[in-house]
């Protein structure tokens, strides 16, 4: 008599293949996925990398990194939540096209991999998104007397004597960073407000920081492959390093020293 279907060892036999299958795929498909993300979030980086190098060349410099003093909300309105980001222009508001707050058009400044797991962070865009460095992108002031170096009007390509070493933009907590963000031990504490969380996702000493809550992944385990992130440099190259390659060390009184990529442009 001819058989119809399946005995029960045959079809638990196919279940273990399929098991199996899916054992060996499904993490090869999230690998492809991760790099995927990182792949795009390289290109974020070089777009805006082209937009900073168009206003540099309109303007003379690069634009700050904030700017409270215009009049005018930027086109589109104020980034951010008013509970504790501070209201003014960023930087990529001087950019035209760049940010439509009603839409979200402009997804290019939105890192793909970004882990930020408290909502409200995750949609506000000057949060767990692309930092610009102070050290480049000055501002006309700040909160905190004590960050004069960090004041002034914004560099240009050619007050930077490296600029394929100076990092421009890179994957961060916030919108704008500074090398004391990266420090071991800071000159100075960084104070409540959100600004001052800023971080270079996956570097070490993120584990002994005070961050936010729902800052903590983003921060302590990183967003790319290897606790690798995106590097925009002020030259307009965008090169993949290690988060501990931009680890500042305390060396001695008042001196610090860190690798490559630059903070300060030296």
């Amino acid at each position: 008599m001819r058989r119809i279907g399946f005995t029960l060892l045959e079809l638990l036999a196919v279940i273990g293949i399929i098991t199996l299958l899916a054992a060996v795929l499904i993490p090869a498909l999230q690998g492809s996925r991760r790099q995927a993300r990182t792949v795009l979030c390289s290109s974020n980086i070089r777009q805006l990398l082209v937009g900073l190098s168009l206003y540099e060349t309109e303007n003379r410099a690069f634009p700050p990194a904030f700017d409270n003093t215009p009049m005018l909300p930027p086109p589109g309105g104020y980034p951010g939540y008013g509970q504790y980001d501070r209201t003014g222009w960023w930087w990529f508001n001087q950019m035209e096209g760049f940010f439509n707050k009603a839409g979200q058009k402009k997804t290019v400044l939105q890192c793909p991999s970004k882990k930020l797991n408290n909502p409200k962070l995750r949609k506000d865009i000057l949060c767990g998104n692309y930092g610009v460095n102070r050290s480049v992108c000055k501002n006309p002031d700040d909160v905190q007397s004590h960050r004069e170096e960090f004041v002034g009007e914004p560099l240009s390509t050619t007050d930077i004597p490296s600029p394929a070493q100076t990092l421009l933009v890179v994957d961060c907590g916030y919108s704008m960073i500074t090398w004391w963000h990266a420090a071991d031990r800071p000159p100075y504490d960084f104070g409540g407000m959100i600004e001052d969380t800023a971080y270079v996702p996956g570097l070490k000493i993120n584990e002994k920081r005070n961050l936010w809550p729902g800052q903590e992944n983003d921060a302590i385990n990183g967003r790319h492959p290897n606790k690798t992130v995106n590097v925009g440099f002020a030259d307009g190259h965008v090169s993949r390093k290690k988060a501990d390659d931009l680890l500042v060390e305390k060396t001695g009184d008042n001196t610090y020293r860190n690798l490559r990529p630059l903070w300060k442009p030296k």
